[in-house]
């Protein structure tokens, strides 16, 4: 057994990326605020040929440094959009009947494992600020709340872990 090397992966290049089908789902980061995060979250939409990122309120945007460091080159092959307002941005999403969905420890979650992904419909995927999560004023707005399930003592994961969790999961159910 080896290591693969790169030019033996047969990743597409930009082009065919673009042209590509992509999974139904968008990502809507909610008041992420770590640079760092949000180009994690680039990296791993780009890995699952996400359709798009949707930066609210406090996110950095690209053309950052700190992005670019974690997304390497990702900023460039995902579509993202900026909305100064989260719930702008969920009312929009709403209105292009998109099911709304955000990741969050909340009453009548259901645990990520037992999500069924209805595979006719787009799905806007919300995940939160760092600190505060998704706010309460998103979660209203959701269809539904999904809840990664915990055993330690810490009570969540960190952003971009929440979401290769999340994207790794509904990428195999679809």
């Amino acid at each position: 057994m080896r290591k693969l090397k790169n030019k033996e992966l047969n990743r597409l290049n930009l082009e065919e990326f673009k042209s590509t089908k992509k999974l139904p789902i968008v990502i809507v980061l909610d008041n992420v605020r770590s640079a760092h995060n949000v180009g994690s979250i680039f990296r791993t939409s780009d890995a699952f040929l996400i359709e798009k990122v949707m930066l609210c309120g406090i996110c950095p945007t690209p053309p950052k440094n700190e992005i670019r460091k974690t997304a390497l080159g990702a900023t460039e092959s995902m579509d993202w959009e900026y909305f100064e307002n989260t719930a702008d941005c969920i009312k929009t999403l709403a209105e292009k009947d998109f099911s709304i969905l955000s990741i969050e420890q909340a009453d009548n979650s259901v645990e990520l494992q037992d999500f069924e992904i209805d595979s006719s419909k787009k799905v806007a995927l919300i995940f939160g600020n760092e600190v505060n999560g998704v706010s309460n004023e998103c979660i209203a707005l959701s269809d539904g709340v999904i809840e990664i399930p915990q055993y330690g003592t810490k009570h969540s994961f960190n952003v971009s872990v929440s979401a290769g969790i999340v994207l790794w999961d509904l990428a195999k159910k679809l």
